[in-house]
């Protein structure tokens, strides 16, 4: 095996636990033990520092809306929103189980996880 396909297959099986977490509800993250930040999506080095002794950590689930965009010429219409997870990292994602025009911009959200084309798909919906 070369050296790319080795490197390959490392970050594959690194990925497993990311979609074994996913299935079960859970987002996972990365975080830098060199620079100490957090991070998404899951790459083998810290896009900060570059350094690569990152390690998984466990999303709260809480974040905070940053800004958002309806589809409404889509049947039904769907929120495109930017998040702010509670970690720090910024996740483009979609907002569920929500009036659309009662969206706020600061407002708190919670993960949930959809399941589309047979993959758990991280979305968030308004908190309270």
């Amino acid at each position: 095996m070369t050296d790319q396909h080795e490197a390959t297959a490392s970050a594959d099986r690194a990925l497993d636990a990311y979609w074994a977490a996913a299935r079960d509800g859970r987002l996972l993250l990365k975080r830098c033990g060199v620079c100490g930040k957090t991070h998404y999506y899951p790459r083998a080095q810290c896009p900060f520092c570059l350094a690569g002794d990152c390690e998984w950590v466990e999303a709260s689930g809480i974040g905070t809306l940053h800004t958002w965009s309806v589809e409404r010429r889509a049947q039904p219409p769907y929120v495109i929103a930017f998040v702010t997870l509670s970690e720090g990292p910024t996740l483009m994602t979609n907002i569920v189980e929500c009036d659309p025009d009662a969206l706020a911009i600061g407002q708190r959200v919670t993960l949930v996880f959809e399941t589309r084309d047979g993959q758990p798909v991280p979305v968030f919906r308004p908190l309270g």
